[in-house]
C-alpha cells in the first residue's frame, strides 16, 4: 500500500538533507503534505518590462545590453559597482551595492537581465538581482513566489526544492473537496491548484489557485467547527444541572440592581443549556459594563445549587482577586463558600486550599492560570466560566474542562466581536451578547487633543479632583524607550506629582507584585489615591466608581479595542465621566482611531472598525486567541468566501449522507485527524 503524502518524512525530497530537515522542522515541516501546503505570501515579478511603461520608483526587470566600463568604488568593506547599459534604445546607469566580484563579467556586448529600483530622474536603475542569459535564465520572465523564510533555508532553495518535491510527489496529492463543490463555485482541482500557487505561469493563475486554497482552508476550517458542535450536541453525557426557577429567582431578587432585558435574555439561554443533558459550549460576550460578570454569578449559583462545584478563571491576579470579592458580597447571604487561587497563594495557604477544593469543602474557585496547574482537583466540578477568554488559549481552556467530566462551559469577553464574525469564528460555541447598557449608566464624553494643550487637561483635572472624583492617567510604557518618544509610567507620576502636590498619586505597571498592585488598587478604590498613573494593567476588569476622567497619553499606540476597554473603566458611578485621548498622530489609521473613539462609545462599533483597520490577526491579540491560524485565508478581505464556506460545511454537517456516502469519506477522515471524533476538539 503506497503511503500518502502526509506520512511521507520531508528527508525523502531530493536536496533534503538532515540539517535541512532539522531547519525545515523548525518552520513546523515534517512530511511533504506540510511542504506542499506551505504557501508563498506573495510573488515577485520578473517579466520582462520596456523602460519606457516603467514609473519611478518601481521595482522592475529589464533585459539590456552593457554598453560601458564598468566602475568600481570601494568604502572599507563596502563598495558601488556601476556600469552604463542600453535597452529599448534608452541609455541609463546600473548600480550594484557590494558585488564587486560582478565586475570582471560586466563586459560590453554581453546581454544581462537586471532586476531592481528605477529612479526615474537619475536614469539609474539599484540592481538587487541579476542574470546573464547566455547562462540560463533562472528567473526573468516569470512570477517568482516568496516564501517567509529564515535560518539556513533561503528563498533560491526553497524554491528549488518546492519545485523537486512537486516534481516528485504532486501526482499523489488527494482531492478532498466533494465534487459538487468544486463545479459549484468553478473551482481548480487540488493537484492544480497547489501546483499553481507555486508556480504560477501568470497572475490569473495565480489567483485562482489562491481562490481554490482558501475556499478549502475556510470549508475546513468550518466543517470542523460544525461537525464538532453537531456531534456535542447529540451527546447527552454532560453535566445536567437541575435548579427550579424559585430558586434563580431568589438570587436574582437579592441582587442591588434590577437585571436588563438584555441580561434577562442572556440568562435564560444559559439556564437553558445548564438544565440540558448536552455540555454548554456558550460565548457570553458584551460591552464594557454590560454586565456580564453577574450573568456569570447566575450561572455559578445555579452551579452550587445543583450540587456542583464553579471555576471561574481570569487572566490577571488584581481581577481575580476584584472578583472574588464581588461574589463573596454577593454569595455571603447563601452560604456559598469562595476560595481564591493564584500564583501569589503558596505554601500552606495553597496545601489546604486544593485540600478543601479536592473534598468539596470550596464551592466556587476564582483564579488565574494557577487552576490549570496538575495538581489542582475538584470534587465535583460542574462549570468553567473563563473572563476575557482571548487571553486564554484553547488548550488552556480545555485543560480546566477535562479537570471535571464534560462541565459546563461559559467563556466571556468585553471585547465585542461583530455578530456575524463571532458566530463564524467560534462556530462551535453558542454565541449570547448583552446589547444594552445597565440602567442609569452615562455614556462618556471623548476628547481628543494634541500634546500642546496638557496644561488645559491638567486644569481638567483639577477640577474633577477638586470635586471629589477620581482620574486615570494611561501611558503605554513602564520606563524611558529609546526606541519609542512616548510618555511612560514612572516619568509621568513624577510629572503629575509636581503638577498635583496636594493629591496622591499612586503608579501601577506590570513589573510590581501582586502584593504592591493590591496595595496601590485599595487605595485608589478607597480614594486615598486621586490620581493613578498606570499602563494598561487597568485595562480589564478594575472598578473605581468614583473614577470619573481617563486620560490616555499617546493614545495613537494604541488599538481602537484597547482604548475602549481602558475607557470603560470610568463611567461606573452616579457622575458624568470623561475620557481624554492625547495624541499626535502621524498615520492616516492613528488619525482614525482617534475620531473613531470621539465619535462612538458603542463597543460593537468599536470593534467593527477596528477590525478593519487592523485585521483580525492584531484585533484579536496573539495566537492564544484560539482564533485558527490561517495559511491564505484573511478573516476580513476573504469574509464573503468565508460565510459561503459556512453554508456549504452546516448543509453537509446537516445531511445525513455526509456521514456514510463513500463520496465524503476524504472530509470524514480529515475530521477523524482533527480528533472530533473524540469529543475535545484539538486546534
Amino acid at each position: 500500500m503506497t503511503a500518502s503524502i502526509d506520512q511521507i518524512p520531508v528527508s525523502k525530497v531530493r536536496g533534503v538533507s538532515a540539517l535541512k530537515e532539522g531547519e525545515l522542522h523548525a518552520f513546523g515541516i515534517s512530511t511533504v503534505k506540510e511542504l506542499l501546503e506551505y504557501f508563498p505570501f506573495r510573488y515577485e515579478d520578473y517579466r520582462l518590462r520596456s523602460l519606457s511603461d516603467i514609473k519611478d520608483g518601481e521595482k522592475v526587470t529589464v533585459q539590456a545590453e552593457i554598453a560601458g566600463v564598468p566602475v568600481l568604488q570601494r568604502f572599507g568593506r563596502k563598495s558601488r559597482l556601476s556600469c552604463r547599459m542600453i535597452a529599448d534604445q534608452w541609455m541609463f546607469t546600473a548600480t550594484w551595492f557590494n558585488r564587486h566580484f560582478l565586475k570582471d563579467q560586466l563586459t560590453a556586448g554581453r546581454e544581462i537581465v537586471l532586476t531592481g529600483k528605477w529612479d526615474q530622474r537619475r536614469m539609474q536603475l539599484t540592481v538587487s538581482e541579476s542574470e546573464f542569459p547566455d547562462r540560463g535564465i533562472q528567473r526573468s520572465g516569470s512570477l517568482q513566489p516568496v516564501y517567509s523564510v529564515g535560518g539556513k533555508i533561503t528563498q533560491s532553495w526553497i524554491r528549488k526544492t518546492m519545485g523537486q518535491a512537486l516534481e516528485q510527489f504532486g501526482d499523489m496529492i488527494p482531492e478532498i473537496l466533494p465534487q459538487e463543490l468544486i463545479r459549484k463555485y468553478d473551482l481548480m482541482p487540488r493537484r492544480q491548484a497547489i501546483l499553481r500557487i507555486h508556480q504560477p505561469q501568470d497572475s490569473r493563475e495565480g489567483q485562482e489557485a489562491r481562490r481554490r486554497m482558501v475556499y478549502e482552508e475556510l470549508f475546513l476550517f468550518q466543517l470542523k467547527l460544525l461537525a464538532y458542535r453537531a456531534i456535542n450536541h447529540e451527546r447527552v453525557d454532560g453535566v445536567q444541572h437541575e435548579v427550579d426557577n424559585a430558586t434563580i429567582r431568589q438570587f436574582v431578587r437579592s441582587l442591588p440592581f434590577e437585571l436588563t432585558d438584555a441580561q434577562k435574555k442572556v440568562e435564560l439561554e444559559i439556564l437553558r443549556d445548564m438544565r440540558s443533558p448536552t455540555s454548554m459550549n456558550r460565548l457570553l460576550q458584551g460591552d464594557v459594563g454590560s454586565g456580564k460578570t453577574v450573568i456569570a454569578a447566575i450561572a455559578l449559583y445555579a452551579t452550587v445549587k445543583s450540587g456542583f462545584q464553579g471555576a471561574l478563571m481570569v487572566p490577571t491576579e488584581i481581577l481575580a482577586e476584584q472578583h472574588m470579592r464581588s461574589l463573596q458580597k454577593l454569595f455571603e447571604p447563601f452560604g456559598i463558600t469562595i476560595g481564591l487561587l493564584t500564583s501569589s497563594v503558596t505554601g500552606r495557604k495553597r496545601k489546604d486550599l486544593l485540600a478543601s477544593l479536592q473534598m468539596g469543602l470550596i464551592d466556587i474557585v476564582v483564579g488565574t492560570h494557577a487552576l490549570i496547574q496538575e495538581d489542582v482537583y475538584f470534587r465535583k466540578l460542574g462549570l468553567v466560566v473563563t473572563d476575557e477568554q482571548h487571553r486564554f488559549g484553547v488548550n488552556q481552556r480545555s485543560i480546566l474542562r477535562r479537570k471535571g467530566f464534560n462541565p459546563d462551559v461559559l467563556t466571556m469577553t468585553a471585547t465585542p466581536i461583530p455578530r456575524t464574525l463571532a458566530i463564524t469564528a467560534f462556530g462551535d460555541m453558542d454565541v449570547s451578547t448583552i446589547s444594552e447598557r445597565p440602567k442609569g449608566r452615562k455614556p462618556i464624553k471623548t476628547y481628543w487633543v494634541k500634546h500642546e494643550m496638557l496644561d488645559r487637561v491638567l486644569g481638567f483635572i483639577s477640577r474633577e479632583v477638586d470635586q471629589g472624583r477620581q482620574a486615570y492617567l494611561i501611558t503605554p510604557l513602564i520606563e524611558e524607550s529609546e526606541k519609542l518618544d512616548v510618555q511612560n509610567a514612572i516619568d509621568l507620576h513624577i510629572q503629575m506629582q509636581q503638577a498635583f502636590p496636594n493629591y496622591k498619586v499612586g503608579l501601577l505597571h506590570g513589573r510590581m507584585s501582586a502584593a504592591e498592585k493590591d496595595e496601590v488598587m485599595r487605595a485608589f478604590n478607597n480614594n486615598e489615591v486621586q490620581l493613578l498613573v498606570s499602563t494598561t494593567v487597568v485595562e480589564v476588569g478594575v472598578d473605581v466608581p468614583n473614577a470619573t476622567l481617563m486620560v490616555i497619553m499617546d493614545a495613537d499606540r494604541f488599538g481602537l479595542s484597547q482604548l475602549h476597554q481602558l475607557r470603560g473603566r470610568v463611567g461606573r458611578g452616579q457622575h458624568e465621566s470623561y475620557c481624554v485621548l492625547i495624541a499626535d498622530p502621524k498615520s492616516e489609521v492613528g488619525q482614525e482611531r482617534m475620531k473613531v473613539m470621539t465619535e462612538t462609545d458603542d463597543g460593537f462599533e468599536v470593534s467593527r472598525r477596528d477590525l478593519e483597520l487592523r485585521g483580525p490577526g492584531d484585533f484579536f491579540g496573539t495566537k492564544q486567541s484560539g482564533l485558527p491560524e490561517f495559511r491564505l485565508a484573511d478573516m476580513v478581505s476573504d469574509f464573503a468566501v468565508l460565510e459561503q464556506a459556512r453554508d456549504d460545511a452546516a448543509r453537509l454537517v446537516g445531511d445525513e449522507f455526509f456521514w456514510t456516502s463513500p463520496s465524503y469519506e476524504p472530509l470524514r477522515a480529515y475530521l477523524q485527524q482533527e480528533q472530533i471524533f473524540q469529543g475535545e476538539m484539538i486546534d
